[in-house]
């Protein structure tokens, strides 16, 4: 069982989709038709003119032709405007009494009657009905006075509604459709029309609405023939399909430039009922413009008792959108602002981490420089410790050979030989050898020391050693101020110069120099120590 109903409950859900679609393509058809009304109009009004015209040149005796004339444009007219179907029923009347032609004087009563039921004037069109002898009409006149009375009817019925009368008013209208189905055509559009209206059963209202879909499906019939039959039919569905048969009738109305309708009427207010303010309320304005070019009283009535109920819910309707408008725009305002301080406190916060990133980044450089200072002070140190033990141990060797011999020699008394043994020490030579140690050292941790030294200087400024000499006196200097001994004192007593040979050696250097004299000390204190292997 569920395995039927599964694809049973997919074929509805698609048939309402579809017919959804298909009205909507039908409501975007009939609003561009709208747009194209006065194209339609003019063509009409062309005809018209037309027609009047060749009236007007219509020779004065003439009668036939000119009642002829009068009674096309009053077919123009019929279901276009109300004021001159009557005009040329009225000439319809005088050009007949002139011919002394009692069936066309019956014939253009009945047409006097046929407009004055659309425009709801029921006393008048009985007193039509009144002055006509149906005995001497021809059938299709005969027809029509049937039709007339049919319809005359069933208004009625529609209009008094009670247990009284109503009743008798069908019985009659349905007694009166049978006399026109009778002299119908067979087959005819007006044959199936009429079939159409007799109820499935006695003393129902319900009619027999199979013969509308006969027309509308398997018959050619005119724009206003479609009009009419979608309209009538509509009245027996219910949703998307009446919708659909009223925006056909709609569309066929407009295109046939006919103004007494219901059909645009009718769709209006089923979307009003469905919930659709806005087009019901542009649809039910057009019924009205309809109604009010035609002339018909009664439609006017019918839309004006629903039309202020339709404005008012779409003022509502407008109002409320305007309210939700107001309110998502001061939504969106706070949300933006929210949003704004938000960024703006995210934007100082960031700001500020950006600031704080930086100086670590600076301190995380001050630091890498220290720990590169540090390790080269490290590596410095353990060159000149291990230098400097080699240095004291060789002395004190020297000093502990000296005193032995020394001693050995004051007890022997050979006081010339001690003599001799002091005459072998050489301090120039001991000094000399004390730099050169120092200088091997130096330029073993820095062994581009005298390439970035000369580098600061201009070519012709620049210092070499000479090719006995590892250091020279100036680049001596220099090289204790890169171990960090930059005060000239301590540099003097080391290397035993006076501190104002010092001082002088190191102005001359820094006023050749190519970068900025208070600089220089720092461009030397930039040659990095080379790593070990």
């Amino acid at each position: 069982m569920m395995k039927l109903f599964y694809p049973f409950l997919f074929l509805l859900i698609s048939l309402a989709v579809r017919g959804e679609n298909g009205n909507a393509k039908l409501m975007a058809q009939l609003k561009a038709e709208l747009a194209k009304k006065s194209v339609y109009d003019n063509q009409k009004e062309r005809v018209i003119a037309g027609l009047k015209l060749e009236l007007e040149r219509c020779a004065s005796n003439d009668l036939e032709r000119k009642y002829q004339l009068c009674n096309r444009l009053f077919e123009e007219y019929k279901s276009y405007q109300y004021d001159s179907a009557y005009v040329y029923t009225q000439k319809m009347i005088r050009l007949s009494v002139a011919m002394h032609d009692l069936p066309k004087q019956y014939e253009s009563k009945i047409k006097l009657g046929i407009i004055l039921m659309s425009s709801g004037m029921f006393i008048e069109t009985r007193d039509c009905l009144d002055q006509v002898d149906p005995r001497i009409l021809d059938p299709k006149s005969k027809r029509l006075y049937y039709r007339l009375k049919c319809v005359f009817y069933a208004e009625l019925a529609n209009y008094n509604n009670d247990k009284y009368y109503t009743r008798h008013y069908q019985d009659e209208s349905h007694k009166y459709l049978d006399s026109a189905i009778a002299l119908a055509e067979k087959g005819s559009f007006e044959q199936i029309m009429y079939k159409a209206e007799v109820p499935d059963t006695a003393g129902q209202k319900q009619s027999n609405y199979k013969y509308y879909e006969q027309l509308l499906y398997h018959h050619k019939l005119t724009q206003h023939q479609t009009a009419m039959i979608a309209a009538a039919l509509a009245d027996h569905y219910e949703g998307d399909e009446r919708m659909r048969l009223l925006y056909i009738a709609a569309i066929n109305d407009i295109k046939s430039s006919i103004k007494e309708t219901v059909a645009i009427y009718k769709l209006g207010r089923n979307l009003y009922r469905n919930g659709d303010v806005r087009d019901a309320y542009f649809f039910m304005q057009e019924a009205l413009n309809n109604a009010e070019f035609y002339g018909s009283r009664l439609h006017k009535i019918e839309i004006a008792s629903i039309l202020p109920d339709i404005a008012a819910n779409k003022i509502l309707i407008t109002e409320n959108a305007k309210n939700k408008f107001i309110i998502y725009l001061l939504t969106s305002l706070i949300i933006v602002v929210i949003i704004s301080l938000i960024s703006f406190i995210v934007f100082i916060q960031l700001k500020r981490l950006r600031v704080k990133e930086r100086i670590i980044a600076e301190k995380n450089n001050q630091l890498e420089k220290i720990n590169v200072r540090l390790s080269e002070d490290a590596r410095i140190k353990e060159e000149y410790i291990g230098y400097f033990f080699n240095i004291f141990s060789e002395y004190i060797l020297k000093l502990e050979k000296l005193k032995r011999n020394g001693e050995r020699k004051m007890k022997s008394q050979q006081y010339e030989d001690i003599l001799a043994l002091f005459s072998q020490i050489n301090i120039k030579k001991e000094r000399d050898h004390l730099f050169r140690t120092f200088d091997r050292v130096f330029l073993k941790l820095f062994p581009n020391f005298v390439q970035s030294f000369n580098a600061l200087l201009k070519p012709e400024d620049q210092i070499w050693p000479r090719d006995n000499e590892v250091l020279n006196a100036h680049l001596r200097i220099f090289a204790l101020v890169r171990l960090g001994i930059t005060d000239n004192e301590t540099i003097a007593k080391i290397l035993e110069y006076s501190v104002n040979t010092v001082y002088t050696y190191k102005f001359r250097i820094k006023t050749k120099a190519l970068v900025k004299p208070d600089d220089f000390d720092t461009s030397i204190m930039d040659i990095k120590v080379v790593a070990e292997p």
